[in-house]
């Protein structure tokens, strides 16, 4: 890498650092082997009691451990939406060898769609039973959604810009753009974006299982997330957290760090059609997908594979189908949708599909879409099943697309 600049004159912006915390994995190596397997993690629920709800089944991040990140004392104050949050962040943080610099420099951005709901939930109950002295005095940050990011911040000693982007499952997608623009236009020269996500709770399962919104394969739930197949009825519910340490590229190259990847372009747009519901033809989709690579300063055909929103949903998979169609026409690149896997992490996925995104750009390597038996009759690109695709290296694509009509693309190119 040797511009420091890209085609506007902008800083260029890399990542050199990765976390996670998911269902697939909360190491890059373990999650990497189950994306590539293809085989789903969804299970019967054990982190709480199944029995009285709608939909007991889900993808839950059995393996994540808080006891080596936060002592017994500090984690009982905070939510497991913020103990993922730090989890991922500290992990990447130490996988782009611990980075220094300007603290004032420094900055942390976060997406989250809903925030510390386990603790609000919990509290609730308490309130109910014992009345509002037996209240935790520390419910107002274990549910604050902004928590993850100020204390994210207050363990790193990072005094820059830190907030919390909440575009639904959107939200994370959001965070790693505006984490980009963040040093583009010279506000920071390091930025942890992260995602985070813990909301399978009693009420939000069963919320969402009203508005229709989960599968209902109780019988066999590993096979119930199956994005773009002509069975899907509805997504899979997941939790967890993932980061990406992006910097300045010539700060980087300075240092001597491992250049994973470069945020190339980012786009948003809105649908303003629908508060669930996508735009027909996937016309937001359309646009941010469009807005991302005019970012990027590249045509269509330098995508080599794109990491689709891709819920299980039967709405967002035809719509996002036609959108990429449109885009990229009958040449459109491989598709992947790494939700049938990890679940549906709110806000969290776009973060963890942009994690699975840069090391299948490395790998140069498409991971398949798992539980995909016949591919639906309203989907018209080319998923990647059954078995990984090798491609060689080129650009990826990843979209998200959030209730409320939010959409963020990612373009992710070689550093090289």
């Amino acid at each position: 890498m040797t511009a420091a600049v890209d085609h506007r004159g902008r800083a260029r912006v890399v990542v050199t650092g990765l976390g996670v915390k998911t269902p697939a994995g909360c190491d890059l190596d373990t999650f990497w082997s189950t994306v590539l397997d293809g085989h789903s993690t969804a299970a019967h629920l054990t982190l709480l009691d199944p029995d009285p709800l709608p939909v007991q089944f889900g993808c839950e991040s059995t393996d994540f451990d808080v006891s080596g990140y936060l002592g017994p004392k500090q984690a009982r104050r905070l939510d497991r939406v913020t103990h993922l949050a730090w989890a991922a962040a500290s992990d990447a943080y130490e996988h782009a060898g611990n980075p220094d610099g300007d603290p004032a420099r420094a900055a942390i951005v976060v997406g989250s769609g809903v925030g510390g709901l386990q603790s609000v939930e919990e509290q609730i109950a308490v309130y109910a039973d014992k009345g509002a002295s037996r209240v935790s005095p520390f419910l107002v940050p274990m549910m604050m959604i902004n928590a993850s990011a100020g204390e994210i911040g207050m363990q790193l000693g990072w005094t820059g810009p830190t907030f919390v982007v909440a575009t639904a499952c959107a939200a994370s997608t959001n965070a790693i753009g505006e984490a980009a623009r963040l040093i583009r236009d010279g506000t920071a020269d390091m930025v942890i974006a992260a995602g985070t996500e813990s909301c399978m709770t009693p009420t939000a399962i069963s919320a969402f299982s009203r508005m229709g919104a989960l599968s209902t394969r109780h019988d066999d739930p590993a096979s119930a997330s199956r994005p773009f197949d002509a069975g899907r009825d509805g997504f899979v519910m997941g939790e967890g957290a993932a980061a990406l340490v992006l910097e300045r590229a010539d700060r980087a190259v300075e240092r001597g760090a491992d250049v994973l990847a470069e945020v190339a372009g980012y786009g948003r747009t809105a649908d303003a059609h629908h508060i669930t519901a996508p735009a027909p033809g996937g016309a937001g989709a359309v646009s941010c997908m469009r807005a991302a690579l005019d970012d990027a300063g590249l045509e269509p055909g330098a995508i080599a594979h794109i990491n689709a929103h891709g819920t299980s949903t039967t709405l967002n998979d035809a719509a996002e189908s036609a959108a990429i169609i449109t885009v990229f026409g009958d040449a459109a690149p491989p598709v992947t949708s790494t939700k049938g896997v990890f679940g549906h992490m709110i806000g969290a996925g776009g973060a963890a599909e942009a994690v699975a995104s840069i090391l299948a750009m490395r790998a140069g390597t498409v991971p398949p879409t798992a539980n995909l038996e016949q591919v639906g009759d309203d989907i018209a690109v080319d998923i990647v099943a059954g078995e990984p695709r090798n491609i060689g290296r080129g650009g990826v694509l990843s979209n998200s697309f959030g209730f409320g009509g939010h959409n963020a693309t990612i373009v992710f190119t070689d550093p090289t």
